[in-house]
């Protein structure tokens, strides 16, 4: 990630280290043990950058205060490079400004770092308010559009302008923030001279119904076997006969924030959601160096839950309970909201609060869909989380015109202003894990030299972004280094 005059680097992630969001209520303090207390401990300090509202209406002159960090610990002005970080979907992590390769590369190429919070989530609020007014504002557009008007501002701030040297903005980015980093070369190309896009979803889909054939691939990939898989099917089974038998038992064991003995519909497509999630989650973190997990939780993996159901003398039913509920301490956890009414107003609240799950939401009902649907695994979990089921959500959520016709148009237009899997582009490369359920949403195979893609056996999402560990698999090493034997043969190149 590195050099050759002024070699300016744009890095994207999702400060949810790349934790795929969901509307399940989550209590309480998930992705927080990271970055609570991280500014008044000093890491880097906040500070604030006067940012446009609205890119593309030039008669709005409103202004409001995007966050942003930079530490030039490192920067040797003459000659380094700018590291800058664009956030994702979720608080820009401040530990990332200490943490992960580009951090190692910063030291090694004596690089300015810079972070870029995305708009509407941490503490970078355009307006003040999440009604849906106001949500207006919230796009992918506007976010590349922020990045670009940042780079202007910051090549003129720091007087990069000054110098006839070359100056190279690489985009680096992991999920969202991933497809953000090839969608600012395919878009800014005069700004932003190569891109590093790691387990990016660049085809928008309604119906995501692959994400969780790819949970049950990666299953059968990692263990060699079908049996988790037969147990999981068969936990679903004994769930399903329990709920009818005893619901109060079922809620007990799975941590209900509220006792209640006669679930409706919704309540029960929610539950099932949840239990689907969390399982999908340790396929989608499998063996990644994520910060926000405590030591003594980070073995958890695809193996371990396996186990779990495989190797023990438990019903399928009580196997998937411990499992669920160690999921639970693992996230810090103290109960979970079942009721879809619940969950629904609290995902209504406008209000700015922390918790991100209506900003991306309405991403989803907007722009992308995304909806990882039980239509492929039925035999899974039931066929219980339809896409309708997502939809009338958005409706619930935004209002009546949220409906197929509209997001389905809304997707259509996102694939067709970006290009999804077809996009063209020089200097881009994507990485991809053979785990990660997201990959076949994205670019896995090599479209030419000047978009290639490294896809490494047997790692998931965005795991090319997180500190380096010995247990690292041998193919991801090899993925790391290969990023920067690009990087390395794309700045040696004249801006063409």
């Amino acid at each position: 990630m590195y050099y050759l005059h002024y070699c300016v680097m744009v890095i994207l992630f999702d400060s949810f280290e790349c934790w795929k969001h969901f509307r399940v209520k989550r209590f309480s303090g998930e992705h927080k043990a990271v970055s609570a207390d991280i500014d008044q401990h000093g890491i880097v300090p906040a500070e604030w950058f006067m940012q446009k509202l609205d890119h593309f209406t030039p008669t709005d002159e409103r202004m409001w205060k995007q966050r942003y960090f930079v530490d030039d610990t490192f920067f040797d002005f003459k000659n380094g490079p700018i590291f800058l970080r664009v956030g994702g979907e979720s608080n820009a992590n401040a530990q990332w400004m200490v943490s992960g390769p580009w951090h190692y590369n910063a030291q090694e190429f004596k690089a300015l770092c810079i972070t870029l919070e995305h708009r509407y989530y941490g503490k970078s609020h355009p307006t003040n308010d999440l009604s849906v007014e106001n949500l207006q504002y919230l796009s992918s557009q506007q976010a590349l559009a922020d990045v670009a008007y940042f780079i202007e501002t910051m090549n003129k701030q720091y007087q990069l302008n000054d110098s006839n040297k070359a100056r190279r903005w690489v985009a680096f980015g992991g999920s969202y923030a991933g497809a953000l980093a090839a969608w600012l070369r395919v878009k800014y190309p005069h700004l932003v001279f190569a891109s590093v896009s790691s387990s990016s979803p660049l085809h928008a889909k309604l119906d995501f119904k692959e994400y969780y054939e790819g949970f049950r691939q990666a299953l059968r990939a990692k263990t060699s076997s079908l049996d988790c898989e037969n147990k999981i099917k068969e936990s679903h089974k004994e769930l399903v006969d329990m709920i009818k038998k005893n619901p109060k038992a079922v809620w007990e064991d799975f941590i209900s924030c509220e006792p209640y003995s006669n679930p409706s519909t919704d309540d029960l497509n929610q539950f099932y959601n949840y239990i689907a999630f969390n399982l999908a989650g340790i396929v989608q973190d499998n063996e990644i160096n994520r910060l926000s997990i405590p030591i003594e939780f980070r073995n958890i993996t695809i193996n371990t839950i396996c186990d779990m159901f495989t190797k023990s003398n438990d019903k399928a039913y009580d196997a998937l309970v411990k499992v669920i509920r160690l999921i639970a301490r693992m996230s810090n956890w103290g109960c979970l909201y079942y009721n879809y009414k619940i969950n629904e107003m609290q995902l209504k609240n406008t209000t700015i609060e922390e918790d991100l799950g209506r900003q991306w939401t309405y991403q989803q009902c907007t722009e992308f869909g995304y909806f990882q649907t039980s239509t492929a695994v039925a035999d899974l979990f039931g066929d219980n989380f339809p896409v309708d089921y997502e939809i009338r959500t958005c409706q619930d959520l935004f209002g009546t015109k949220f409906d197929k016709k509209f997001i389905t148009s809304s997707i259509d237009w996102t694939n067709n202003y970006y290009g999804g899997q077809n996009i063209k582009a020089r200097r881009v490369l994507f990485v991809q894990g053979s785990i990660d359920p997201w990959h076949v949403m994205g670019i896995y195979k090599s479209q030419s030299k000047d978009m290639p893609a490294i896809f490494i056996n047997g790692t998931s999402h965005c795991a090319d972004l997180y500190n380096e560990r010995d247990e690292d698999s041998k193919e991801l090493v090899a993925a790391r280094l290969k990023i920067r034997e690009y990087l390395e043969t794309w700045l040696a190149q004249p801006w063409t």
